[in-house]
């Protein structure tokens, strides 16, 4: 699949869960690491890795692995991470 499609996943992730509603990315940097094929089953998963005191900004550890445990895409992203009121 074309690598945007495989990546939307962390945008759900993201904007729906964690941190949490409201949030949006500011930078992402993913590297495609395997294919995703269709038929695939991906899940998309994020880890908090700072978060600034000053602003609602995080840094998160971002991956999407395929069905077979095979880390297809992996990198890191900044979010804006105020609740949306």
């Amino acid at each position: 699949m074309q690598g945007g499609v495989t990546t939307a996943i962390l945008n759900a992730v993201v904007a729906e869960e964690l941190p949490g509603p409201g949030s949006v990315f500011l930078q992402l940097d993913v590297a495609f690491k395997a294919p995703v094929r269709p038929g695939d089953v991906i899940t998309g998963s994020v880890e908090v890795t700072a978060a600034r005191e000053d602003k609602p900004i995080t840094t998160l550890a971002v991956h999407v692995t395929r069905d077979d445990g095979v880390v297809a895409v992996e990198g890191t992203a900044v979010c804006w991470t105020e609740p949306l009121s």
